[in-house]
C-alpha cells in the first residue's frame, strides 16, 4: 500500500499533513512518532509530561486531557489534519484500584478531544486506539475473535474503552472522519514493568545484577495471549492513517497476529537468555480477578484493507526487551 500522504489546500497548494498525538510520551507514542516523521507527517506531541523524553516530534504541547478548555486550545492552535488519541489509563490492575481516574481519563478526556475536533478541526481524521480487552468474556469461546464478535468487558479499563468507542462511533455517525483500532497485547523495550513480559525481563535483570534474590514472581502464566511487537502495532496505525477519506472505509479494525502464545512460553524464552538458575514462584497479588485462558484476534479485515502484516519475530522482541532492562540495571 502506498503510504505517501499528499494533501492539497483550498488553493491547490500541496500541504504537509499535521498530526496531533495525545499520550505522545507513553510506550506507544515514543515508538510511533519516529515512524510518522519518516512518512512525512508534521507531528505535535501532546502530553502532560515535560518535553524531556518525548522523542523527536516537530512540536510539543503540554496539556492535561482532563481540562476541556486546554484540549480545545491545543486543537485550535495546531489545526491538525490527523489526530492519534493514545492517552489512556491502560493498566488493568490500576483500573480496579482507581476506577474513577480510569473513567475520567478514558471516557471524559476522549469527549473533550472529540468536542474540540468537532469545533476546531472538523475535517481531521481521528484514530482512536481502543483495546482488544473490550471483547472480555467473548474470549471464553477459545477462538480468534473478529470485529463482529460481541463485546463483554470484564474490568473497568475495558468497560471504559468500550464506552469511549461508543462516543467515537456517534461522532463518526455525524460526519467526523476516523477509525477505531483494537490492538491486542503489544510488547517491547521501554514498556512499563507493570506489564507481563517487561516484568519478567526486569526481574531477571535485577537478579543478574544482584539486586533481587533468584526468585521470579509471576501471575497466571498458563494463559495464552496474542502478542505483537509494538513496532508492528504502530505500523498498523500508520497504515490506518493513510485510509482515503474521499470514499467509504471500515471504521473498526483489530490489530492481531492470530497466534496464541502461552505466557509460560514467553517466560521460558526470557529465562533461556540467562545462565542463572532462577526459581519461578506464583504471587497471588499478580493474579487478575477476571483473567481468561486464551485471548487471540482475527485481523483479516486490517490485512485486506491496508495490506498490513506483522513482521517482527517475538523472539527478537524479547531479546531486545531483555537487553533494555539489563542496560537499565547497569545505569541505576
Amino acid at each position: 500500500m502506498d503510504r505517501a500522504h499528499p494533501r492539497f489546500g483550498s488553493e491547490g497548494v500541496l500541504v504537509t499533513p499535521r498530526i496531533l498525538m495525545t499520550g505522545a510520551g507513553g510506550f506507544v507514542g515514543t515508538t510511533l512518532v519516529p515512524m510518522l516523521l519518516r512518512d512525512g507527517y508534521h507531528v505535535t506531541a501532546l502530553s502532560n509530561r515535560p518535553q524531556t523524553g518525548l522523542g523527536p516530534a516537530n512540536e510539543y504541547l503540554r496539556c492535561d486531557m482532563h481540562d476541556a478548555a486546554a484540549v480545545a486550545a491545543a486543537v485550535k492552535q495546531t489545526q491538525p489534519t490527523h489526530i492519534v488519541h493514545l492517552a489512556a489509563v491502560s493498566h488493568v490492575p490500576t483500573s480496579f484500584a482507581d476506577p474513577l481516574l480510569t473513567w475520567r481519563t478514558n471516557v471524559m478526556a476522549s469527549m473533550h478531544l472529540l468536542e474540540a475536533v468537532r469545533l476546531h478541526a472538523p475535517h481531521a481524521f481521528v484514530l482512536f486506539t481502543s483495546s482488544s480487552e473490550v471483547y472480555g468474556a467473548s474470549f471464553k469461546q477459545g477462538v480468534a475473535l473478529d470485529e463482529q464478535s460481541p463485546c463483554k468487558p470484564m474490568n473497568p479499563y475495558s468497560a471504559s474503552k468500550l464506552a469511549a468507542e461508543s462516543a467515537f462511533v456517534e461522532y463518526f455517525r455525524q460526519g467526523m472522519n476516523g477509525v477505531i483500532a483494537r490492538p491486542f497485547n503489544h510488547i517491547g523495550a521501554q514498556q512499563s514493568a507493570e506489564f507481563v513480559t517487561a516484568s519478567f525481563a526486569r526481574q531477571i535483570a535485577q537478579i543478574e545484577a544482584g539486586k533481587q534474590p533468584p526468585i521470579l514472581s509471576v501471575g497466571n502464566i498458563e494463559a495464552s495471549r496474542d502478542f505483537l511487537d509494538v513496532r508492528d502495532v504502530c505500523e498498523a496505525y500508520v497504515h490506518l492513517l493513510a485510509l482515503p477519506t474521499d470514499r467509504e472505509y471500515p471504521r473498526l479494525f483489530n490489530i492481531a497476529s492470530g497466534i496464541p502464545r502461552q505466557i509460560r512460553a514467553m517466560l521460558d524464552v526470557l529465562l533461556s537468555m540467562t545462565d542463572l538458575r532462577i526459581l519461578v514462584e506464583l504471587d497471588p497479588q499478580r493474579l487478575r480477578p477476571s483473567d481468561i485462558p486464551v485471548a487471540i484476534g482475527n485481523s483479516e479485515l486490517l490485512r485486506k484493507v491496508t495490506g498490513w502484516q506483522p513482521n517482527v519475530p517475538v523472539e527478537q522482541t524479547l531479546g531486545e526487551l531483555m537487553n533494555f532492562w539489563r542496560r537499565k540495571m547497569e545505569n541505576e
